[in-house]
């Protein structure tokens, strides 16, 4: 038996005196898998049974984000059981298993080979019984080289390497106690009754052990960490871990793609030579330029990882040497491997009649705490052993504020954290270079409007300024009895800043920004395009299970037209019912929020007599500029308060409708927080844009003060325009509301992991232990499914302040893009710090958020219109130079814009009461017949009827233009880019050259092998020789493939 023992050795003899090692393959008795090894042939003593010592070397990897240490220290293999397993081979080739009771031989069935410097051919028994031990190295995945350490007794004298715990753990490790098997996913539970246990106790004690029996029989593998080894002694850590061979089995499904064959994208514009060899001298320097941009936007690819090009290929099983993969535990990504345990968590039963199944019912009842993937080791330092994994790797070149000007590492985001996590960041960065052309145009105009101010073009603002010609102008009071008359001079600052954004390049952005925001969404589709094709998304879509919450809840059941299958199912009328029900709780909620726009309204009219009544001449010739940002800061208070409310309100809305499906849900729970925040945040812009001012008749209308909500015809814009107003209001929400995003994003995770960990040291027993990593992974704040929602919500409603009211505001880009840039850096800090680890999900666009943001688009080209047309003066003082100036310029225009009123039209009660002497007329701002005309006092001017028919024309031509030039440019620009179209065409050019070869080459190559093996004598014909074959690529057969005898009658087989 000794002789006929497996052994991966060098092809001299043994050397007691002098170790010497060779590189091996060694296969997991589950899976299959290979793995590389270097080992020594000595021999320890013991039982007779014969063990490894398996000696690391220097081992360097950036796959995964991956570096080792250049350490060498000495293991012994050992096998976590009470017996060794030994694999024997008999004299007719067969594979035995030694040391067990009834040994069963059989043919060699599987051969793996594989190191490029030449290795022994060593053979398994596919067909064998499964043995958990010995059990696969399955090394960092980080490290496709690495040797593993299998046990610490060799080098510490049976004692506990530096930093475990005092159950042998290794308090970083992220695999099983062998330190093999990696944990792709960590469910918690707790158990506290020690006596009689409660009905519920025991109901969720016998599903958890019919849960976990149905998931060691889809081929999960369990590890459970005892509560007596947790914190408190009561929480159960149960790990998870899945094989090659299920991994292969559910990524055929899925249809998760591995890479075959590396190839590098051809642009376009490096084949057309001809144009390459005439280009001139300043496309060069561009190209130079663009170039050194570039290389400056990108992290150091001497230190770090490049960006890996892959063409992927659906793995079934039988293709497996057409992969670009050294191992097959690094074949899947972190995320793959965590999408693939979520769906046998969701398919796995947990009761014995096989009709309830599901982790998240579980986790809804309380049968699971939670449930959760593994960061991979500390985010701000390497491995104790020098290993750098993806999680410090995305803190180095991503996460860190000092990153802010380098691109994102998309492919390691979507490497960890899945591609849902990796479509968003994608889309925000996207989103983000986006704004840098509004960004510079609108701080040109902004310029513009700076420099010119005290230019021609501004002769509004002159003649305000100026005392000898409009400054000495008698404006009526703003408020009855209360406020003075004032000179229009008083409104000089006002004006001026006015004019900051209300001025001819104004409406040029407004009409670039309208073609941005086509053009935007118009490459987002085209890079979405590029995403869904690199990412291998376009089998994102699964059939949906229903919600735990939904089959618990509903009590009427139907079968299924599709499965014929019993299912829960909520009926019409009660669906139209719940719908009536949030409906109407909506349009309440809105009523709150134009409610409290309304009173907003109200302290500005308060606050102006307060300011003209007793405030001294500074407050009195600054009212307007002081109420407006006061009311600003009020209303975004109420607006982030409303919010707060809502979002609870807007949860428990949709549970009361609910929706069979989560993506039911978040769609409904979208819409209802998208339709409240849109008018919470957007109503005080539109009532300031459109609405103010517009009420308003004449100062001595009785109409006005017939009830306090009347009142709201008396708030009036300042005669130099109402556009100001709605600048400093949407500049106040806008900014206040980044910064106080800003601040919860960076306090709130931050405050909620140290009340966790305060309360788990509270509970802990030993405060001198240290925490295991799947602790440490506890105490941090869970996401949740919609933690990506609050992002996408808050870029949306800036996209809509970036878009809608522009004309206002032309610094808007410039802010949002500052602030994106911090955004990424904090939700990136955010996620690899103070979050868990998010579960993967797949899914192959941004959802609802797109419409929305089409539907946003549209509607910013009216609202542009609107406030061009509506609230800026750019149509009054167009049609008074063409029109009404003698000398076609906009002398005069502050004249023409003001109305006559004769005091004694006021009554008694609203006669200011501060002044001795009144004036006997007074000037109001708007289009009216003075007192004395002999057919409508106060009526309606026909210059009133001019700008309005210009106003309406320009909203007409101008929503025409910009949506037949916008249609047009989305039908121009296709929504695959050309270069896609030739990489897919290559991409299946390639796979069927593969095929071609494949098929071609097959029965030669298998003739060649079989041949070979024939001739050595040592294996006959059979099955294994007909898998073998299978491996020829892999062996090369077309090199000389060397065999020699051993002393030991074992058979080795090398490759050149």
């Amino acid at each position: 038996m000794e002789d006929n023992k497996l052994q991966v050795d060098d092809d001299s003899q043994h050397n007691h005196s002098q170790r010497r090692s060779s590189w091996g393959t060694f296969l997991h008795p589950d899976d299959n898998s290979p793995v590389e090894h270097q080992f020594n042939d000595e021999k320890s003593s013991g039982s007779g049974n014969t063990t490894s010592r398996a000696s690391s070397a220097k081992s360097t990897s950036t796959k995964n984000g991956s570096r080792s240490a250049p350490k060498s220290p000495e293991y012994n293999l050992s096998i976590h059981s009470n017996r060794e397993i030994v694999y024997e081979l008999d004299k007719n080739g067969g594979l035995s298993c030694g040391g067990t009771p009834g040994s069963i031989k059989r043919k060699l069935s599987r051969a793996s080979v594989i190191h490029p410097s030449g290795t022994t051919l060593i053979a398994q028994d596919a067909f064998g019984p499964k043995l958990t031990a010995p059990v696969t190295p399955e090394v960092n995945p980080s490290l496709p080289d690495t040797p593993v350490s299998l046990d610490f007794a060799e080098t510490t004298g049976n004692s506990l390497p530096p930093k475990e715990t005092e159950t042998g753990i290794d308090c970083e490790t992220l695999y099983f106690r062998d330190g093999h098997r990696r944990i792709d996913m960590v469910l918690v539970y707790r158990e506290e009754n020690e006596g009689v246990m409660t009905e519920i106790e025991a109901r969720r004690r016998e599903q958890r052990k019919v849960f976990q029996q149905n998931l060691l029989k889809e081929g999960l593998q369990l590890e459970l960490e005892p509560k007596e080894n947790s914190f408190d002694g009561k929480t159960y850590f149960l790990k998870l871990h899945i094989p090659w061979k299920i991994k292969v089995q559910y990524a055929e499904v899925m249809s998760l793609k591995l890479p075959t064959k590396r190839f590098k994208t051809i642009p376009m514009k490096t084949w057309d030579t001809d144009g390459a060899k005439g280009t001139s001298k300043f496309f060069e320097k561009w190209r130079r330029w663009t170039q050194w941009i570039r290389k400056i936007h990108t992290w150091d690819t001497t230190k770090y990882p490049e960006e890996p090009k892959f063409y992927d290929y659906i793995d079934s099983g039988d293709l497996e040497e057409r992969f670009i993969v050294k191992e097959r535990d690094n074949a899947y990504t972190p995320a793959q491997r965590s999408l693939i345990v979520m769906q046998i968590l969701l398919r796995a039963r947990y009761d014995e009649n096989h009709e309830k199944s599901g982790i998240r019912r579980l986790l809804a009842d309380g049968t699971y705490l939670d449930c959760f993937s593994l960061h991979e080791g500390p985010y701000n330092k390497p491995m104790r052993n020098g290993d750098i994994l993806d999680r410090y790797l995305l803190y180095l070149i991503w996460a860190r504020p000092s990153q802010w000007y380098k691109k994102q590492p998309l492919w390691l985001i979507r490497r960890y954290f899945g591609e849902k996590v990796a479509l968003y960041f994608a889309w925000l960065g996207f989103y983000t270079k986006c704004l840098y052309p509004p960004a510079v145009v609108g701080l040109l105009c902004f310029f513009y409007g700076l420099g010119s101010m005290e230019g021609e073009d501004n002769v509004p603002s002159k003649e305000i300024c100026d005392s000898n010609i409009a400054g000495n102008i008698t404006l009526c009071p703003l408020c009855d009895r209360a406020c003075t008359y004032q000179k229009l001079g008083d409104s000089c600052i006002f004006s001026k800043l006015t004019y900051l954004f209300d001025n001819p390049a104004t409406v040029f952005f407004a009409i670039f920004m309208s073609f941005w925001a086509t053009t935007f969404l118009e490459l987002w589709k085209r890079r979405q395009a590029v995403i869904v094709w690199e990412w291998d998304l376009q089998n994102a879509d699964y059939d949906e299970e229903p919600r735990p919450e939904f089959e618990t809840s509903v009590k009427t059941f139907r079968i299924n037209p599709v499965t014929k299958e019993r299912e829960p199912y909520l009926p019409a009328w009660s669906k139209a019912i719940r719908y009536l029900a949030t409906g109407s709780m909506v349009f309440f909620m809105i009523c709150v929020v134009l409610g409290a726009v309304l009173g907003t309204i109200v302290y500005r009219i308060s606050l102006v007599a307060v300011f003209y009544g007793g405030g001294g001449s500074f407050l009195q010739r600054h009212a307007k500029i002081f109420t407006s940002m006061t009311a600003a800061l009020i209303n975004l208070v109420i607006i982030m308060i409303l919010t707060r409310i809502y979002h609870r309100l807007a949860r428990w809305m949709v549970n009361m409708e609910n929706p069979r499906t989560q993506t039911e849900y978040e769609a409904s729970y979208t819409f209802k927080i998208f339709l409240f925040e849109f008018v919470n945040f957007y109503s005080s812009l539109i009532y300031i844009a459109f609405f103010k001012g517009r009420f308003f008749v004449h100062p001595g209308d009785a109409d006005a003060r017939a009830s306090e909500f009347y009142r709201i015809k008396t708030d009036v814009c300042d005669p130099a325009g109402c556009l100001s107003e709605v600048c400093i209001q949407l500049a106040i929400i806008m900014v206040g509301k980044q910064c106080f995003n800003n601040f919860v994003e960076i306090l709130s995770p931050k405050l909620w992991n140290w009340w966790r960990k305060r309360t788990q040291v509270a509970a802990t027993k030993d405060h001198d232990r240290r925490y295991t990593c799947w602790e440490k992974d506890y105490q941090l704040q869970d996401p949740g499914r919609l933690a990506l929602f609050d992002e996408y919500l808050e870029m949306i409603l800036q996209y809509g302040f970036v878009t809608l009211f522009v004309a206002a505001f032309p610094l808007a880009p410039l802010f949002a893009l500052l602030n994106n840039i911090a955004e990424i850096r904090l939700d990136a800090y955010k996620m690899v710090k103070e979050a868990r680890r998010p579960l993967a999900e797949r899914v192959e666009d941004i959802g609802a958020w797109f419409g929305i943001l089409r539907g946003v688009t549209y509607v910013a080209v009216v609202s542009n219109a609107f406030v061009i047309a509506y609230t800026s003066d750019f149509i009054p003082r167009s049609v008074y130079a063409f029109v009404y100036s003698p000398t076609e310029d906009l002398v005069g225009y502050i004249d023409s814009s003001l109305s006559e009123f004769n005091i004694s039209d006021y009554r008694e009660d609203m006669k200011s009461d501060v002044e001795d002497e009144h004036p006997e007329t007074c000037q109001y701002r708007g289009y009216r017949n003075g007192p004395n005309d002999p057919k409508e006092p106060y009526g309606l001017s026909p210059q009133y009827w001019h700008v309005f028919a210009a106003r309406l024309a320009f909203v007409v031509v101008f929503e025409h233009v910009v949506f037949a030039l916008t249609g047009i440019m989305s039908y121009v620009i296709p929504a695959v880019p050309h270069s896609l179209s030739t990489q897919l065409q290559r991409e299946r050019l390639i796979a069927q050259e593969e095929k071609y070869e494949k098929e071609i080459k097959g029965k030669e190559d298998e003739d060649d092998l079989i041949s070979v093996l024939r001739e050595a004598g040592s294996i006959g014909r059979g099955s294994w020789a007909r898998r073998f074959s299978k491996l020829s690529d892999v062996l090369d057969v077309h090199s000389d493939v060397k065999h020699s005898r051993r002393s030991d009658s074992s058979t080795v087989w090398q490759v050149p």
